[in-house]
């Protein structure tokens, strides 16, 4: 037993009580169709329970105040070690929050500057942009200055009483409004076109003012600020992480910013800017890419700090083997996507002290090219080699090869799936006749000669980000793929430049979708409110009454389905709402049937089961037929947005795109990587799709890593030939078969490799 994790009758999400034994200390991935119960198994079974049994080791003192995890629907499992789930969750740092910070190389990079940097600035922390010691005054650390624009935020045609703040939270009656209102300095019906140069002053921009006859409503022990000098106390310099979206699209209609005029971004002060090492500053390191920084610090031989330079040379090295050569130590953590952020959580954990650990990843290969792939091999059998178990929710081909042992569940998604097909070897699993087996053996074919294009725009001097400024050809009429390493400059040719020189092109990209926990697939296709209608007309309520946002909301839990309890510096752990249960509604709402089902039935239900339920709805049909279309008809229409993945989004917002009845069937669409965490049958899924929108006199662009689309493609355009500043020139530009001929570029020799896999 000691030599396994024991699974004895999982039952979580859509598991039909799984029983199987994993093997301690190797590496084993976890496949299987979209849905099949993959992420039940591994992130929701197995990790949640070691985390839960880590937390109740614990005094009861300290029990008491860690949230209460509930149990996996399982009947026993045993071996479990500590556990370190290593997800594509976004960081959620704010502007303060780095790569250096988040890798833990700001505190190493700031002790050489403070040893050897010439002329000293001081001990470390006068380099940090964090520290008052070391940030630059003017922006205070932030490297950019944002202010309110007054033009925006007031309307002087108004009166105190009329609403003269264009901010919704300080609208009269609430008590924002409520302050400037009742402190006794202003005339509440006088325009604020006619204030005095004193009143308009006071009104802006006082600050902690004493009153002396302020109106009996006004906060005894209270002092004055004004409308401007609240809202930078409030909404510029703490920035609140948690907004609504309208309050968020407000404010970024309200601020202002660019870069500081004293440091130019850099955020530390003149004394840090000006000390260097060898004629680099800590803001050159910091605005370095990662692979030029590690080549200047080849040279850097200083027994001073000897020791933590070789830390950073590490730490620069993990970056580099998992394909994150191009990112610049100053970067912002909160801009990086799931994949980048995982891919950095996988190099903190590098190189750690602890044995016997259980890691846990979930699809780390996202947005990696094959090339790239390797490199995240390395480091996943590194933390196996070192004693440790590895069990990876993985589809790309790569990695599977590589596993020691390998659970494939299906056979299909949601209740179709949750059984496990095969286990065993990888060479075991492409003999098998499962359908993950089948794929996986089938070599691909890249295509010789593509669907003749009707037209061809050119993009010309190609230099937006790391471009280099080419010129090429896009054809009109057929699928184009556009590949490269990560970091190339695929998503900065095909999101950003070929839009702004030909708008015609419409991005569906992987951008955050407004609305989080409070959308829904059904609000994000606009077939919400029908689905209320329908809802109302059976029991004579008002529509509101079945939306988890409005009356219907559960009023524990106002319609979340859960309860969060905040850690402060920790991750947010949150419980289902002991009153509903979860459903996010309240009995008035619950009670009413359509078919049979409540409003709580139909958005825990699937596309397929909601067509057939309100099939004399020709909108909701046709909407979700493409969600269907798009590979996502596994995903129940109530999921939260925040729960979906990056590649799931945009394949949603592709289906809503699809299903605009206004759309013009020949239309230009460009997509960022629509396969990301799909299993090889669900890529067929949308390879079909294409081939139907290319039927119908569309035109795709699709940004991809993704051999299966490549060599389906009618014509690729590979940007490369590495990352950053060693990317961004175009290194092939034909068909298929012709880039799998090709030996100078990674993406052909990856697409030649995948097209003679043995079966």
């Amino acid at each position: 037993m000691d030599s396994f994790l024991r699974i004895t009758g999982a039952r979580t999400n859509n598991l039909r009580d799984v029983s199987l034994d994993v093997p301690k200390k190797l590496m084993t991935v976890f496949t299987g169709v979209s849905g099949s119960g993959k992420s039940s198994l591994v992130l929701d079974t197995i990790a949640a329970e070691a985390q839960r049994l880590v937390n109740d080791s614990y005094s009861t003192f300290i029990r008491s105040r860690l949230p209460q995890m509930p149990a996996p629907d399982v009947q026993a499992m045993d071996g479990l070690t500590f556990t370190v789930l290593i997800d594509q969750r976004r960081f959620t740092g704010n502007a303060r929050s780095t790569v250096a910070t988040a890798t833990d190389l700001a505190s190493l990079v700031r002790l050489v500057f403070s040893r050897i940097g010439s002329p000293s600035a001081g001990y470390s922390p006068a380099y940090s942009f964090n520290d008052p010691s070391g940030m630059c005054p003017t922006c205070e650390g932030l490297g950019t200055v944002y202010d309110i624009d007054l033009d925006a935020l007031i309307d002087q045609e108004k009166s105190i009483d009329e609403g003269p703040v264009r901010f919704s939270l300080f609208r009269p009656g609430v008590y924002r409004w409520k302050r400037f209102a009742y402190a006794g300095l202003f005339d509440r019906q006088k325009p604020l076109k006619d204030y005095t140069a004193e009143e308009m002053d006071l009104f802006l921009y006082a600050d902690q003012l004493k009153l002396i006859d302020p109106d009996p409503r006004f906060p005894q022990s209270a002092r004055f600020d004004g409308v401007v000098t609240r809202m930078r106390a409030v909404f510029l310099k703490q920035r609140p992480v948690k907004m609504s979206a309208q309050v968020r699209e407000e404010l970024d209609r309200l601020v202002t910013h660019h870069t500081c005029p004293d440091c130019q971004g850099a955020r530390v002060n003149a004394a840090a800017r000006a000390s260097l090492i060898d004629g680099h500053s800590i803001v050159d390191w910091m605005r370095m890419p990662v692979a030029e920084l590690r080549a200047l610090l080849d040279d850097l031989a200083d027994p001073r700090v000897a020791p933590a330079i070789d830390g950073i040379r590490h730490v620069l090295d993990a970056l580099l083997s998992v394909g994150l050569g191009y990112l610049t130590l100053g970067r912002e953590s909160s801009t990086l996507s799931g994949g980048e952020a995982q891919r950095v959580k996988i190099v903190r954990h590098l190189g750690s002290a602890l044995t016997d650990v259980t890691y846990v990843f979930d699809e780390p290969s996202t947005g990696l090219h094959p090339a790239d792939i390797q490199r995240l091999v390395a480091l996943l059998q590194r933390l196996r080699d070192a004693g440790n178990t590895i069990l990876v929710v993985e589809h790309h081909p790569q990695v599977i090869a590589v596993a020691d042992h390998v659970v494939d569940l299906g056979p299909g998604a949601g209740s179709a799936g949750g059984l496990v097909q095969f286990e065993g070897s990888p060479a075991a699993l492409r003999r098998s006749d499962t359908l993950t087996g089948r794929l996986l053996a089938e070599p691909l074919r890249p295509a010789e000669t593509g669907r003749e294009p009707r037209d061809r725009v050119t993009v010309r001097d190609a230099r937006s980000h790391n471009l280099q400024g080419f010129d090429v050809d896009v054809p009109v009429g057929v699928l184009t793929a556009i590949t490269g390493v990560a970091g190339s400059g695929k998503s900065s040719f095909a999101t950003v430049e070929l839009p702004r020189q030909h708008p015609e092109f419409t991005v569906v990209g992987q951008d955050p979708l407004r609305g989080g926990i409070r959308s829904t697939t059904l609000s994000i296709l606009r077939i919400a409110d029908t689905v209320r209608e329908v809802f109302s007309a059976a029991s004579g309520l008002d529509p509101s009454w079945f939306s988890f946002n409005g009356k219907g909301a559960c009023p524990t839990c106002r319609g979340r389905g859960h309860i969060t309890t905040e850690l402060a510096f920790l991750d947010d752990v949150s419980l289902p709402c002991d009153a509903c249960g979860g459903l996010r509604f309240n009995d008035t709402a619950l009670e009413v049937r359509v078919g049979g089902s409540s409003i709580a039935d139909v958005l825990a239900s699937t596309p397929e089961a909601v067509s057939e339920l309100l099939s004399d709805h020709p909108d909701v049909v046709a909407a979700l037929d493409w969600v269907q279309r798009t590979g996502l008809g596994y995903i129940p229409v109530g999921r939260s947005l925040d729960t979906l993945s990056g590649g799931e989004k945009q394949r949603l917002l592709l289906a809503r795109h699809l299903s605009d009845p206004h759309r013009d069937p020949a239309d230009r669409i460009i997509l960022d990587e629509p396969t990301s965490g799909l299993h090889p049958n669900d890529v067929e899924t949308i390879n079909h799709l294409f081939d139907d929108l290319l039927d119908d006199g569309a035109t795709l662009v699709v940004v991809e890593h993704n051999m299966r689309v490549v060599a389906r493609a009618d014509h690729v355009i590979d940007i490369g030939p590495g990352a950053g500043s060693d990317g961004g020139r175009l290194m092939f530009a034909g068909t298929p078969a012709a880039l799998a001929a090709d030996r100078d570029s990674l993406t052909g020799r990856a697409l030649a490799s995948s097209s003679v896999r043995a079966g």
